[in-house]
């Protein structure tokens, strides 16, 4: 038996390792990857590659041919169960005569969740869950928040000096990190649905917010994700460089700045930009959990915050972050714009914690990975 959990373990890394050739391509659907095992020996392997194309099991059957009768079949996510834009994975499972099925994770997908694991049993294969489930779970960490939230799985990115500054105090920001760090952040935007700014950005930088072919900072990649602006008076100029780059552009800002300013929203929609209101929060701007909330509608299950420190500290004032990626370089500046601007704390007690952290060093920057930990507050407590 010690045996048999071993082997289930090795094979169950390996689907997780053939999952990640989608990252960034699969989105709103999940990363997948199955593994096909007949007497000890990988005789399939598959990869759901993008959304509306064949699922994982299916290009591991295909590779597996007859061989998958009376095998055993690794899969990270709870095979599918229902019609969509490709046939159900449990009806090619079952058609195969797969003798055990081990997943590592059911999905929350109220179409899917549990129903895939009993048509298969029901079918008299041997399902096993739970195989590696937390790597699998951190491996679809936005999939998953998207699917329990109902919004985007929130990343907030920042690249700060030693002493916690983001920008000279002109705003001067090229480059706050070395080549390595940047080329990473290339390879992060590339993995997210969206990537977001507030209009203080947008002013004082003019970003692209695009992602460029590696080693090529001049050339724009084929896949980009959605530009974001939070922009509650819709400040952002007509001319603004994100505007005209490949991709979809959305602006978010208040139903009362579209009517003060019809000129300017009018002047902002075009074929690639959507101008859209949501309810005001209470200080007057833009809900961020409603725009968040109308993101996930549009299924984008995932958005990189590269906003200023106002952006960034209001989402994490309303516990709305869900993972810290922080560059630190080896720079003093004395003084600057901070990373963060939010409210005061009267103690350490009050800062927010990071688990599960890792330290990385880039070229001679290092890069800290983290979840943060909110203190319990009902009020803001999500579903």
């Amino acid at each position: 038996m010690e045996g048999r959990r071993t082997n289930d373990k090795r094979f169950m890394q390996m689907a997780l390792q053939a999952a990640e050739a989608g990252r960034g391509q699969t989105s709103p659907n999940p990363l997948v990857g199955a593994v096909i095992v007949r007497d000890g020996e990988v005789v399939g392997v598959g990869a759901h590659l993008k959304a509306g194309t064949p699922h994982a099991e299916v290009h591991a059957l295909r590779m597996a041919g007859d061989r998958a009768e009376g095998a055993t079949v690794y899969v990270t996510l709870e095979p599918c169960s229902h019609h969509g834009r490709t046939p159900p994975c449990c009806d090619a499972l079952i058609a195969a005569k797969v003798q055990r099925v081990v997943v590592a994770l059911t999905d929350p997908n109220p179409v899917v969740s549990g129903e895939g694991i009993r048509r298969l049993r029901e079918a008299g294969i041997l399902v096993e869950v739970g195989v590696c489930a937390n790597e699998a779970a951190r491996q679809n960490e936005a999939y998953l928040t998207w699917r329990r939230k109902a919004r985007p799985f929130v990343l907030w990115k920042c690249a700060a000096t030693l002493d916690g500054y983001i920008a000279a105090p002109n705003g001067h920001s090229t480059y706050v990190t070395g080549e390595v760090a940047r080329q990473e952040v290339q390879m992060l935007r590339r993995s997210l649905s969206a990537i977001a700014v507030g209009v203080g950005t947008v002013l004082a930088d003019d970003p692209r917010l695009t992602v460029r072919e590696q080693g090529h900072p001049n050339e724009v990649s084929a896949f980009q994700p959605v530009r974001v602006v939070f922009d509650s008076q819709l400040r952002t100029p007509p001319t603004a460089a994100l505007l005209d780059q490949p991709g979809r552009t959305i602006i978010y800002c208040t139903g009362e700045a579209i009517e003060r300013r019809t000129d300017r929203a009018q002047a902002l929609s075009r074929s690639n930009v959507d101008v859209v209101p949501v309810v005001e929060g209470p200080d007057g701007r833009v809900s961020l959990r409603a725009a968040l909330k109308d993101l996930g509608q549009r299924g984008y299950i995932s958005v990189l915050v590269e906003g200023g420190c106002q952006l960034s500290s209001a989402l994490l004032e309303e516990r709305l972050v869900d993972k810290v990626v922080y560059y630190v370089a080896p720079k003093l500046l004395g003084r600057g714009i901070p990373a963060l601007n939010g409210p005061v704390p009267d103690s350490m007690a009050e800062a927010i914690d990071l688990c599960d952290v890792t330290w990385t060093q880039v070229g001679s920057d290092i890069r800290v990975e983290g979840y943060p930990v909110y203190k319990q507050d009902p009020s803001t407590k999500e579903g």
